[in-house]
């Protein structure tokens, strides 16, 4: 069964979210899918947050904190698969230009990523 790593974005703070999303969808986007068949990644998708005053709405009405500036959804064979690829010497530097590349619109001190297994129902 694949497996998915979740990496839930908050920009960096000098960014406004039109220019996050503007970076994140015309470089780093391009930049990941060249390089996808190094980790081996299946499918990649950008979940991009609305500003939407239902986002607002959402928020204080069940008390939450802010929303994320997006969602990156990758998808994998299997985690030992990830490993394998990330270990590789082609994959420790891919994994090196990807989060010097990050650095360029996430703030990773406030975002976070896990991996997860989808359940239907």
């Amino acid at each position: 069964m694949m497996i998915k790593l979740i990496m839930c974005l908050h920009r960096r703070s000098d960014l406004t979210r039109e220019e996050f999303l503007d970076y994140w969808q015309n470089k780093h986007g391009p930049f990941f899918m060249e390089n996808a068949p190094v980790m081996r990644a299946r499918k990649y998708v950008q979940d991009q947050t609305l500003s939407s005053p239902m986002n607002d709405a959402f928020r204080q009405s069940r008390g939450m904190a802010e929303e994320f500036d997006g969602v990156a959804e990758v998808w994998f064979e299997s985690e030992e698969d990830l490993m394998e690829a990330m270990s590789a010497a082609e994959g420790q530097a891919l994994a090196e230009a990807l989060l010097k590349d990050e650095a360029n619109f996430i703030d990773h001190a406030r975002s976070c990523a896990f991996l997860v297994r989808e359940q239907p129902f």
